[in-house]
């Protein structure tokens, strides 16, 4: 008798952590040139997303998943485009589509898998799973508290073919990225097509770009108010950051650009550019925009700092270039710093690189020191965001968030980061206003003084520490949507009824009741801030932001009392505009004690005096006509007009 044929049980098999897809580095230009062909195609690795309601596979054709829905329309012609199912086996066994021009479905998996990447950083910096800009109610519903009417906003619609222009944008109205496509310019046709149609949804850069204006706008809804010259000047300047630091995440990329440059990423190199292909096709001669110089009379020269350039450039593209390029400044600052032992053994101590090609190994560790420089400063640029101040931000005050963030995170500036961003702002004129000095202990933004309402906040910030815990990477964002949403309704009626009036210094408030009896503010938002240190030691912070609107006036405030003992004529309603403050508080979830308030205060009369001469065209006669009433023109979509202006 034979015996019974034993079949072993196979194991469960698990999903893989991420998904590989092609996509190009830069943009289908770079293919053409024989220098670069090399290195434009690359794959990506992003998410493998999973529902978060059954575990189930969560990528479905368009791609739609958990943060993107892809929907592929093309106004203009009519035409919807079918969608890419990235889970086609075919697909899945060559890491998705090659890169491709002249098909749909590839410029579908592009802009997924560049924007899922753009993403999956800021998750990474800030330790939570990333949220886009609910639906709010009006601000008369939320100065009560009723913050039932917000809607959450799952995905953000990305849509490759929406604009027959030389423009893409996001869409704060729509919660959706909008890419055009248009003809080559014919003025210079050493790199493209004269005629030939650039697709923006090809570029990384664009595409890293925009899913950051959106990241952006889910963090800080306020930063899209034009306030002061900074906010929008920041919101592109903070983009084109992020598109920058991506470049260095290219491995094969980036050893390219090393070796070219000998190690040098102060000179001309394709890191520091942004663009190239939309750049040169509408018109210019090289990169949309370049952190480290420009071309001029055919010849590219390295921009010099300018100390003066702060108060005399208000265009928001031209004014957030100097933000960007004192980042990169004080990236490459960062990065000689780390790479100096081994140019010193490099050069036997001469400081000067023997002739011809760099040795293959030392490229690969310039390399991998640029690649954790660009991380680490990816990462203290995007943490600074929770302890910016929820309205009214300029640069200066970005400055102080980077420099207290980065002091919570790493007590120990051994190699001198936090120097070298003061050093590169300070030298393109970028200062906090209200500092005796620029040393560190000044810049970081001070503690409370006293005890004025630590004891209170003791009540409070516990009932959220669960839920803020429980806000992860993996966490069903929904839930916890609803959750904070909760909360945020708890601590305004907390805040209403126990609140001390002498907080109100303290938190930029006005708290006197107004006629129907009530304090209006708003809570704006609550979210986790985790700071993992150098010791592998993990600290969490609840980050309250409460704000507050009052109207401005261009003539006499009607508020206030005139001359004759009666109320002064109101102003045409044309004339007015919305005055904000309020502040961001840092709360430690274990003591709960108020580490940080960073305050923009209602009642400064002097920071209100400056908005209205912003607004009024002071500093530049052409802004107010020029940018404030034409965004009012577009219906709240002050990127599609920005990028309009700049192109």
């Amino acid at each position: 008798m034979t015996g019974a044929t034993v079949r072993a049980r196979s194991l469960p098999i698990d999903r893989p952590a991420s998904r590989r897809l092609r996509a190009y580095a830069f943009d289908p230009s770079l293919s053409t040139e024989l220098e670069n062909a090399v290195i434009n195609n690359m794959v990506l690795q992003v998410p493998w997303e999973i529902d978060p309601e059954d575990g189930s596979d969560g990528l479905h054709p368009g791609p739609v998943g958990e943060y993107l829905e892809v929907i592929d329309f093309d106004p203009a012609s009519g035409c919807f485009y079918a969608p890419i199912n990235l889970n086609d086996p075919h697909l899945l066994a060559q890491d998705g589509l090659q890169p491709s021009i002249g098909n749909p479905q590839f410029h579908q998996q592009m802009v997924y898998a560049v924007a899922m990447a753009t993403i999956r950083n800021f998750e990474r910096a800030l330790g939570r799973a990333a949220m886009w800009a609910p639906r709010r109610p009006s601000e008369e519903e939320r100065g009560r508290g009723d913050y039932g009417k917000e809607q959450y906003v799952q995905r953000l619609r990305i849509y490759p073919h929406a604009l027959r222009e030389a423009n893409a944008y996001y869409s704060p109205q729509k919660r959706a990225l909008l890419f055009g496509y248009f003809p080559a310019s014919y003025a210079d046709a050493h790199y493209h097509l004269p005629g030939g149609t650039v697709f923006t949804c090809l570029s990384q850069d664009i595409i890293a770009h925009e899913t950051t204006h959106a990241l952006l706008h889910g963090l800080h809804p306020r930063f899209n108010e034009a306030s002061n010259p900074d906010m929008l000047a920041f919101h592109e300047a903070f983009a084109d950051i992020v598109a920058l630091f991506q470049h260095f995440t290219f491995a094969e990329v980036l050893r390219h650009q090393i070796a070219k440059t000998r190690g040098d990423l102060a000179s001309e190199n394709l890191l520091g550019q942004l663009a190239q292909e939309f750049g040169r096709a509408t018109g210019s001669h090289g990169a949309l925009r370049d952190a480290l110089g420009q071309e001029k009379n055919g010849r590219w020269e390295p921009t010099q700092p300018d100390p003066t350039a702060i108060d005399r450039v208000f265009e928001p593209h031209a004014r957030g270039s100097l933000l960007v390029a004192a980042v990169f400044e004080a990236f490459v600052s960062i990065y000689k710093t780390r790479v100096a032992d081994l140019m010193r053994i490099a050069t036997s101590g001469t400081g000067v690189l023997p002739e011809g090609q760099l040795h293959p190994d030392l490229v690969n560790r310039l390399a991998s020191e640029a690649a954790k420089s660009a991380q680490h400063v990816l990462n203290m640029c995007i943490r600074a965001l929770d302890y910016c101040p929820p309205v009214d931000l300029t640069f200066g005050d970005y400055l102080r968030a980077l420099i207290t963030a980065d002091y919570d995170a790493v007590p120990n500036d051994d190699l001198g980061y936090r120097v070298a961003i003061t050093e590169a702002f300070r030298r393109r004129g970028i200062v906090p206003r209200d500092v005796r000095s620029l040393s560190i202990d000044s810049l970081r933004w001070p503690e409370p003084s006293g005890q004025s309402f630590q004891p209170n906040f003791i009540q409070v910030v516990p009932q959220s520490g669960g839920v803020a815990r429980r806000w992860s990477l993996t966490s069903n964002r929904a839930e916890v949507f609803d959750e904070l949403r909760e909360s945020r309704r708890a601590l305004h009626s907390w805040l209403k009824g126990d609140l001390q009036q002498v907080a109100e210094v303290l938190l930029g408030l006005d708290l006197k009741p107004d006629q129907r009896g009530e304090a209006r503010f708003e809570v704006h938002s609550m979210r986790p801030a985790r700071r993992i240190g150098p010791d592998g030691v993990t600290s969490m912070d609840m980050v309250i932001e409460i704000t507050q609107w009052r109207p401005g006036f261009f003539g006499p405030d009607p508020t206030l009392p005139s001359a004759g003992g009666g109320l002064a004529v109101t102003p045409h309603p044309d004339e007015g505009f919305v005055f904000r403050g309020g502040c961001s508080l840092l709360v430690d979830i274990e003591t709960a004690r108020v580490r940080y308030a960073i305050v923009k205060d209602i009642k400064d009369t002097g920071r209100l005096e400056r908005q209205r001469a912003f607004l009024r065209g002071d500093t530049d006669t052409s802004l107010r006509a020029t940018y404030f009433r034409a965004i009012d023109r577009e219906q709240g979509e002050p990127f599609a007009f920005l990028h309009r202006i700049a192109d």
